[in-house]
């Protein structure tokens, strides 16, 4: 019998409003933290009971290594801290990149539509499933040209302070060297270890680097319709090939199968942890429900006590409630809430403490041969306003199966990090203000500016293009920033106005209309422009050493 939870997963995000008592001056609407309590439902979990997840962490051949850390609650919220480098990054590179990159039809869920929704698409490309099933696309795999030192060059100059790959997505292949699953990329496919190699080329970089796994989303993945799986199973072929049932993991869905996978699925991660030792280890939906908390806590455990002895600060990151016993996520132990895409279910205002977003470079995650590529602009925007929040945005690549990054994307990634070579002071180790922005909105005809805060500096990042000359021969373009009115309690006098990249005195006045800055004849930048202000009281940082809003 499987256990079905009462509660249906919810469509949309509970949003809890905050006012902790340094920012009591703030608008309310300003003040959001995105979530609260997470949606319930499987959520691509192994649909499952607690009994048969304690089973396979009873199994599991691997010790927790001794440290500080005991597969507890209590245990992670006493010992854990949120790494300070990820307090200061603000700007990372996730990916995914794979078998799915092959076809590059849909998205990075093929695998799963080629035996539902795609299956005519697929049997006219590729052959009927019977002949050529996804694990046909493993050889096709080739990354016959990825140079992993190119790609941590582009990296570096993109601005990102850590690196992300998809070390296993959904559809159960590893990218690295394993000795615990045949289905890697040392033994098939590109014939190398892709984590490892790419791992080495970061870190020579002084990049971090990190991992993720969304493997434990596979047990369930693939469920072709009766007529199909009928006519596989009676040919034995492809998902009902015994050879390739604990890839597929279709033919038997037994608990005893469960718990076999459930095991393997802790020693994928506990190679992940030993071989390459990531600084973060970056899980996706299916590790939310409740019964897998066992076996969340143990690799937590094993995960933090290994980084406790090499000295390194790492962190877990997970979405909604995965790692927060109450399902609240404003009440996360030991990892670092992530929220998906930008203005869906990420905050809509400040949250205090530490957060992160992932976002696509384009129009789907994995790469397809349609894909629409988003220019540097709005995502310098999506940068700003993520930051302006509390926020770190995690920004998604989607490379080629051939190993190498479409031209539009890496122009992209060049062009944010050109922007972020002279603004990158107003983005890097900053934390919010007491209200994120203004402006923005449609019908607002107010510039779109978002603050941020270092020291006893506020920055305004005045998004959109540069100004024009108010005539040919006349004045200097001017820009007006409401939220800094004269009679607005901020605390303090500005006694500077400077641009980044450009002019280190601006003329400027405090008028009730706003703070109004005369500019200079040329942007020191494209897509948007900063203006760094001195004198007034800043507002202490907001993160937190749990991650949550406190």
């Amino acid at each position: 019998m499987i256990f079905r939870p009462t509660s249906l997963t919810l469509p949309l995000v509970i949003v809890a409003t905050l006012a902790p008592m340094s920012l009591v001056a703030q608008p309310a609407a300003n003040v959001m933290a995105g979530g609260g309590n997470a949606p319930t439902g499987y959520d691509m979990a192994p649909e499952t009971r607690l009994e048969v997840v304690e089973a396979a962490v009873a199994a599991i051949p691997s010790k927790i290594p001794a440290g500080p850390f005991q597969p507890t609650w209590e245990s992670l919220k006493a010992n854990y801290r949120v790494p300070s480098w990820f307090v200061e990054a603000k700007f990372g590179l996730f990916m995914h990149w794979g078998l799915y990159s092959v076809p590059a039809h849909h998205n990075e869920w093929y695998e799963k539509h080629m035996y539902g929704a795609d299956r005519q698409w697929h049997a006219d490309h590729f052959g009927p499933q019977d002949k050529f099933g996804y694990k046909d696309f493993i050889p096709l795999f080739t990354a016959d040209k990825f140079d992993p030192d190119a790609w941590a060059e582009l990296f570096r100059k993109s601005g990102a302070k850590f690196v992300i790959p998809t070390a296993q997505h959904h559809d159960n292949f590893a990218l690295w060297d394993s000795a615990v699953t045949p289905f890697n990329a040392k033994q098939m496919g590109p014939k190398r270890d892709l984590i490892g190699d790419l791992a080495k080329a970061v870190r020579a970089k002084g990049l971090k680097f990190g991992v993720s796994n969304h493997g434990i989303e596979n047990f369930q993945f693939v469920n072709p319709p009766p007529d199909l799986a009928a006519d596989l199973k009676s040919k034995q072929a492809d998902l009902y090939d015994p050879q390739w049932a604990d890839f597929y993991h279709v033919a038997d869905r037994s608990d005893a199968a469960c718990e076999k996978f459930l095991v393997n699925w802790f020693e994928r991660n506990v190679e992940l942890i030993d071989k390459y030792h990531p600084d973060m280890l970056w899980f996706d939906n299916g590790v939310d429900q409740r019964y897998l908390d066992p076996l969340k806590l143990r690799i937590a455990a094993y995960y933090y006590n290994r980084a406790k002895a090499w000295g390194q600060e790492v962190s877990i990151s997970t979405k909604k409630g995965a790692y927060a016993p109450d399902n609240e996520n404003l009440h996360t132990i030991g990892s670092i809430i992530d929220f998906e895409k930008i203005g869906a279910r990420s905050p809509a205002g400040i949250r205090p403490g530490v957060w992160q977003v992932d976002e696509p470079i384009g129009s789907t995650w994995g790469y397809t041969s349609d894909m629409k590529v988003s220019g540097a602009a709005p995502l310098i925007a999506k940068l700003a306003d993520t930051v302006s929040k509390n926020g770190t945005l995690l920004l998604n690549l989607s490379p080629r199966p051939d190993g190498t990054i479409p031209p539009e994307q890496q122009d992209t990634l060049l062009d944010i990090g050109r922007w972020l070579d002279v603004n990158g002071e107003a983005i890097y180790a900053t934390h919010n203000w007491t209200t994120f922005g203004e402006g923005g909105d449609r019908g607002d005809t107010r510039p779109n500016v978002r603050f941020t805060v270092k020291g006893e500096n506020l920055y305004a990042i005045v998004i959109g293009p540069w100004p024009a000359l108010s005539s040919a021969e006349g004045p200097a373009a001017e820009v007006v920033i409401s939220s800094l009115a004269a009679g607005t309690a901020t605390g303090g006098a500005i006694g500077k106005v400077s641009l980044l990249g450009g002019s280190d005195r601006l003329e400027f006045t405090r008028t009730p209309d706003g703070l109004r800055v005369k500019l200079p004849a040329e942007a020191p930048c494209k897509y948007a422009y900063v203006l760094r202000i001195t004198g007034l009281k800043m507002n202490a940082p907001t993160w937190t050493a749990s991650g949550n809003p406190e």
